[in-house]
């Protein structure tokens, strides 16, 4: 019952999205739906997205945060078949669609340093023409990708090494190379949609999840687990595209806006995030004094990154020799960005 009432409110949302289309296709409505709340980092994008072109053209965009049409999955099918016209999403999830965009989730392989991060992502060949083509062929224009912040785990015990994951059971997207970073890690990866972590959580089903720091903040992770840990194994990365035929139908003065909205909004984020970490830990350690911050030290770090080297072979041996040169291209561009 629970299943078909899921699905039943999924359609009605669906079906009012599509409406709005139809009754709004001459006065040039686009619709933009996105992981998170419209206060968190990729609703802050996508407000600023559409603060350019509603600026800059005459025409609209329609804002759907997390939860308004669905899970994660439910946002992109849409997406791909042209309900909505842009979507936010992380490679986390698309990785099923596109296996090679799981190369985000290698560990230590993306910069701590947020300038070099910045200007990696800015300028990646790797981003702004291999994975153009690669989310193309799912009917998808690839616009960017931007960072999020550093990933932390919170878990309800202290983790100094992968020892103390031994049989936790720890939270991870439906991302295969996701699940084999946390075998990696000595953890137990249970793969869960994000709907269902607090309670997971809640009642020790799940011992640990992991997310940007300001993700923790606003969605309350703290009062269901015990530790926040720094491992600097990565930093979330999300991906902005808009459906393919509808961005291909455009005429190249309303794709010079959504580029022109693209490259503003992303300058924009870059700026926004500037201590949003410490800003959240802040709220955290205010809404729970408790709260223990552990910051693993270099020889800490050490064992974790031993086993990155096992998760980059096994993403190798699962994208073959797409996936290498990705990861070729990717490690020039992290090179440049570092000089």
């Amino acid at each position: 019952m629970k299943l078909f009432k899921r699905h039943y409110l999924s359609g009605i949302a669906v079906a009012a999205v599509f409406a709005a289309g139809i009754t709004s296709a001459k006065a040039d409505n686009w619709k933009y739906a996105f992981e998170e709340a419209i206060t968190d980092v990729q609703g802050v994008y996508a407000t600023k997205f559409k603060e350019e072109i509603e600026k800059n053209t005459d025409h609209t965009i329609q804002l759907y945060p997390y939860g308004t049409l669905g899970e994660s999955a439910d946002i992109m099918e849409q997406a791909q078949a042209g309900i909505l016209q842009f979507v936010d999403q992380s490679p986390g999830f698309t990785g099923s669609l596109i296996p090679e965009a799981q190369v985000f989730f290698v560990p230590y392989l993306l910069p701590s340093d947020p300038e070099e991060l910045s200007s990696f992502f800015r300028d990646s060949k790797a981003i702004h023409e291999d994975f153009k083509e690669l989310y193309a062929e799912q009917n998808l224009e690839l616009l960017t990708m931007f960072p999020e912040g550093e990933v932390v785990m919170t878990t309800k015990e202290e983790v100094r090494s992968p020892g103390d994951l031994d049989e936790v059971k720890f939270r991870v997207m439906t991302n295969p190379l996701l699940v084999e970073s946390y075998k990696a890690f000595g953890a137990t990866p249970t793969p869960l949609p994000w709907g269902e972590v607090y309670g997971a959580l809640q009642t020790n089903i799940i011992q640990g999840q992991e997310n940007p720091l300001f993700f923790v903040d606003s969605t309350k992770m703290y009062e269901v687990t015990e530790v926040i840990t720094y491992a600097g194994h990565n930093n979330f990365t999300t991906a902005v595209m808009a459906n393919k035929e509808f961005y291909d139908g455009l005429s190249d003065e309303d794709k010079k806006a959504i580029q022109a909205a693209t490259d503003a909004a992303f300058e924009h984020i870059l700026a926004y995030q500037k201590g949003l970490g410490e800003e959240a830990i802040e709220n955290i350690k205010k809404a729970k004094p408790d709260m223990k911050v552990v910051v693993l030290s270099e020889e800490e770090r050490a064992p974790f990154k031993d086993a990155a080297s096992a998760v980059e072979e096994k993403f190798i041996e699962m994208t073959g020799d797409s996936g290498k040169a990705i990861l070729d291209q990717m490690k020039a561009d992290l090179k440049a960005a570092m000089n």
